[in-house]
């Protein structure tokens, strides 16, 4: 469980860096604010990291073994490659800033496929749920560094100092993997890169069949792509209710942190004594109810504790169905080839958040804020039906039952 505290730390430190504290530095140093939302784009590899997840599953770096290998490598490159970006003008050098942005993102989605990989393979069965969990909310907390720590030491610091203590940070990762031991696996790695892209495959389909890979694919598009609609316009649903930017900012910002962190960490310990496959259920449910949550806020007028109680259960509802959803994509993977299985699969979950952000702009226009939010609830009820056949509420795994 502590090795799921770095871990969780380690994957969430890059993202966070991109995503809160670039944007700020670019909009400190001058850059417009239509190249400042273009960067959004840099984030594609973590979509399409599947596509190289193949070569770390089966080639093994010379030093430390297959996963604490290419831990470390990619590791030292994000320190590298983070502490560099303080180096430019971002108003001179935008180009080159977004070129190593993308290096940044491409060794921060390789390094959560080794990462993923590992903790899949250490843990058993009964322990995803807990350690799962663990690691998701200490992603989380990480983002306290760039999107806190690290902008106040901008105020009395240059910014090239900024981003190299801000790297610095990934040294817990460093420390992590020159610590813990390299995995155990059955099997040997694949014994081409050929056979590498193939047997992650054939070993699923063998297990599950044709039938359960449909199934599980459109489960994990559909399990929370209700709640990824509730919240993809949020800040401009909270701005029309007549919320002030402050108010927005202090109340959401600790209305979602807070509840999101207690509510994975709680789920964590009720699937350690219900199983993965209730939680889902019990969790799914949750969430359900709390995008009804934004319906009411939606048709009432604006009161600040009911913006807080909204967001507060929304994002409790958020963190107990993500550990859960997160252990369930883990128990789904084989050891064998979890780099791969790990990398597609979660590759296939993020696809809901894009078709949120493209589809719900019209939705709302059409149909307005109540209604958009009852749809939302609305398109949950498919994701809880498959349920019945991905994970049914009287069968567990045997040793995830015995444990439980």
């Amino acid at each position: 469980m502590l090795i799921c505290v770095f871990t969780g730390f380690a994957s969430g430190m890059p993202l966070f860096v991109l995503i809160q504290l670039v944007p700020a530095w670019l909009s400190d140093g001058g850059v417009p604010l239509s190249e400042i939302g273009l960067f959004s784009a840099v984030t594609l590899p973590y979509a399409l990291k599947f596509l190289w997840a193949p070569m770390m599953d089966r080639y093994v770096p010379p030093f430390l073994g297959r996963r604490r290998g290419w831990m470390f490598v990619t590791q030292v490159a994000l320190i590298v490659s983070i502490g560099a970006l303080g180096m430019f003008d971002p108003a001179r050098s935008t180009a080159a800033v977004a070129a190593l942005a993308v290096v940044v993102v491409f060794f921060s989605a390789s390094q959560d496929i080794v990462l993923d990989a590992y903790r899949r393979e250490i843990l058993a069965d009964s322990e995803l749920g807990m350690g799962s969990a663990i690691h998701v909310q200490a992603y989380r907390i990480a983002g306290l560094v760039p999107g806190s720590l690290s902008l106040i030491l901008a105020d009395v610091l240059p910014w090239g100092s900024v981003f190299w203590i801000t790297a610095s940070f990934m040294s817990l990762g460093i420390m992590m993997t020159l610590l813990v031991s390299e995995s155990e696996v059955d099997l040997p790695p694949p014994s081409s890169f050929m056979r590498a892209n193939l047997e992650p495959f054939e070993e699923y389909l063998g297990r599950k069949g044709w039938s359960g890979l449909v199934l599980v694919l459109c489960f994990m598009f559909l399990y929370k792509i209700g709640d990824n609609m509730a919240t993809a316009l949020a800040t401009p649903f909270y701005l029309e209710m007549g919320f002030s930017k402050t108010q927005i900012g202090v109340v959401a910002k600790h209305a979602a942190l807070w509840p999101a962190i207690f509510g994975g960490l709680l789920g964590g310990l009720v699937m350690l004594r219900i199983g993965i496959n209730r939680a889902l259920w019990i969790f799914g449910v949750v969430q359900l109810i709390s995008i009804l949550g934004f319906a009411v806020l939606a048709g009432s007028e604006a009161h600040l504790w009911l913006l807080a109680c909204v967001i507060g259960f929304e994002y409790l509802g958020v963190g107990l169905g993500t550990a859960a959803f997160t252990a369930f994509i883990a128990r789904e993977t084989s050891k064998t080839y979890a780099a791969t299985q790990f990398a597609l699969f979660t590759a296939l979950a993020a696809v809901p958040r894009s078709v949120a952000n493209a589809s719900t702009g019209i939705i709302v226009e059409e149909l307005g804020w109540v209604h958009f939010f009852l749809l939302c609830a609305m398109a949950a009820l498919p994701g809880m039906i498959l349920l019945y056949w991905v994970a049914p509420w009287r069968s567990e795994p045997a040793a995830e039952a015995a444990a439980g």
